[in-house]
């Protein structure tokens, strides 16, 4: 896949975001790059589980209990 980019390459690559980005702006492009691309490679594998399914079935399981409501008293 990267058989063309070597190392010096690389460097360069990351040399130039840095100054375009900056040191404080890098870290948080690389965090939502890299949750990006693991949210793609979930769910081009089906591995990811909507958020409605896994509460029904942590639920169903009895991992977690409901919340209780709360609701004004009746008299």
């Amino acid at each position: 896949m990267f058989s063309g980019i070597g190392f010096p390459e690389l460097l360069i690559v990351l040399v130039i975001a840095l100054i375009v980005l900056g040191p404080k702006k890098l870290p948080e492009v690389g965090r939502s790059l890299g949750r990006g691309m693991r949210e793609f490679k979930d769910s081009i594998s089906g591995m990811g589980v909507d958020d409605d399914d896994d509460d029904a079935a942590r639920t169903l399981n009895g991992a977690s209990t409901p919340t209780k409501r709360s609701t004004p008293e009746q008299p």
